[in-house]
């Protein structure tokens, strides 16, 4: 049986635990892109004009919005995660009967529902310096759901195996970020050499973002078809496998 009541509590805490702090978990992630937009624009803004024919800030603002919502969703999972095996507050998860597909719901939709809320902000705060338009209103909530989605998942793997914030640090440092930049945020992947181009098919973030982006400017560097199947392949194995390991206590109960 699920308990929908111990559920929701956890997932309202979730949601309160990155509301009451705004400043960090909403505004700032905004004010970071918004600085790369600016840098961006400023040093190389003269020199490329266009991007596969969108203008440069364009096709680097859609990036920057989806890139913002993966790593806040990750970042929420992770956090929350980790923070509560650290403090010691994770056995207060166990002891209702919430069972490891409550506590997987409602990490994985706490963080995506952050996720969602720094791409709306980011996307009104962007358009008061770009001129952009959402092109397809389907493949914008399927790739911002599923992407966020597969963040948050990543970030409770994080936070499964994780013990200590320097190693939850180290997978954001040496994992996240770098797939997420040479995933076609701030550059078209048909300008890269063939090597790198064949490379980066094999990016999960390219998919999401380029994704995100025909949505936003009608413009995909990559498949969409193959994008979308992959992104719900992976969502559906992830989620297998943290239930299973949530299931069996794998360096929680211990």
């Amino acid at each position: 049986m699920i308990n929908s009541l111990g559920i929701w509590t956890l997932l309202k805490k979730e949601i309160w635990r990155f509301l009451k702090v705004y400043h960090q978990t909403i505004l700032s992630p905004i004010v970071n892109i918004i600085l790369f937009l600016a840098v961006f624009s400023l040093s190389v803004g003269d020199k490329i004009k266009t991007i596969e024919g969108m203008p440069f800030t364009t096709f680097m603002a859609s990036g920057l919005i989806m890139m913002a919502a993966m790593q806040n969703s990750f970042a929420n999972s992770s956090s929350s995660f980790v923070m509560s095996k650290v403090l010691g507050y994770f056995a207060d998860y166990l002891l209702p009967p919430i069972g490891p597909f409550g506590l997987l719901f409602a990490f994985t939709l706490g963080a995506i529902l952050r996720g969602i809320c720094v791409a709306i902000v980011a996307y009104i705060a962007i358009s008061f310096f770009v001129d952009i338009d959402i092109y397809h209103y389907g493949y914008l909530a399927f790739y911002l759901i599923f992407a966020c989605m597969f963040l948050a998942l990543l970030g409770v793997m994080c936070g499964v195996i994780s013990e200590t914030f320097d190693q939850m640090s180290a997978m954001t440092s040496y994992v996240i970020t770098p797939l997420t930049f040479l995933s076609g945020t701030f550059y078209s992947t048909k300008s890269l050499p063939e090597f790198w181009y064949n490379v980066s098919q094999y990016n999960p973030f390219f998919y999401m973002i380029d994704g995100f982006r025909f949505s936003m400017i009608g413009y995909h560097d990559g498949n969409l078809f193959i994008g979308a199947i992959s992104i719900i392949i992976i969502n559906i194995i992830l989620a297998s496998i943290l239930y299973l390991l949530i299931k069996r206590g794998y360096k929680i109960t211990n």
